[in-house]
């Protein structure tokens, strides 16, 4: 199966999960040279909101934002609606048939991706929702219908996305967070519980890995980044 062509320095996305625009743009500038996509978050949007966006697209960056929309499917419409224009490449949307539907009816340019099981959850927390799917299932279920509704792709673990592109083909983006580098894989005081190195995520099928605080709170950024990027393509 053909793998998606993705450029080096847009494989990793920097998940910018810092207090305010003051620290996310110090972030930006010491990683820019070594990477082009970012992911700006619940926490940065609302404290920098859209203009946090638009410094990175007019520095030439692409951006994730990972809201996870989930509203009644007319404010969900509305909001995708307003994201137009902006330069982003990807957004994030939690919920049912309903509400992927009225995501999609509204992105024009956006690409849409589906939450399937959020990389924190394991089985215990499935359980405490009354689901009785397993998670492997459960991302199986609605990977597929996100892909049936028309969505660009879905945001999964690495340890689900062998079985989801073996299953549901090459068409779907698959968008991986959980991802440690071989040291830190095992570190406890995370609260991922679905996590995969790099080279891994990527030869099980995964497109764009979402990676945060291996990278914000390393002494050297860069060289974590080009640790990574060495072992997706070396």
């Amino acid at each position: 199966m053909r793998e998606r062509e993705i450029a080096i320095k847009e494989r990793i996305i920097l998940a910018l999960d810092v207090e305010d625009i003051g620290a996310a743009k110090a972030l930006v500038k010491k990683t820019e040279a070594a990477m082009g996509f970012y992911k700006v978050g619940l926490e940065l949007f609302l404290a920098a909101g859209f203009p946090m966006v638009n410094w990175l697209v007019d520095r030439g960056h692409k951006v994730m934002l990972d809201l996870k929309f989930f509203d009644i499917p007319e404010t969900v419409k509305r909001a995708v609606a307003r994201l137009s224009g902006r330069g982003i490449t990807f957004a994030t949307v939690h919920g049912n048939d309903a509400i992927l539907a009225a995501a999609i009816a509204a992105r024009n340019e956006v690409k849409i991706l589906a939450v399937t099981v959020l990389t924190s959850f394991g089985s215990s927390d499935l359980a405490a929702m009354g689901m009785t799917r397993s998670v492997a299932d459960l991302v199986r279920f609605r990977a597929a219908r996100a892909l049936e509704m028309g969505c660009d792709g879905v945001v999964c673990s690495g340890l689900e996305a062998d079985d989801l592109r073996r299953e549901l083909g090459p068409g779907l983006i698959l968008v991986t967070p959980g991802i440690r580098p071989g040291a830190n894989r095992m570190a406890g005081g995370d609260d991922q519980n679905r996590i995969l190195t790099p080279g891994e995520a990527v030869r099980r099928g995964a497109d764009y890995l979402v990676v945060g605080r291996p990278i914000s709170r390393a002494d050297d950024p860069v060289a974590v980044i080009e640790a990574m990027q060495a072992e997706i393509y070396g």
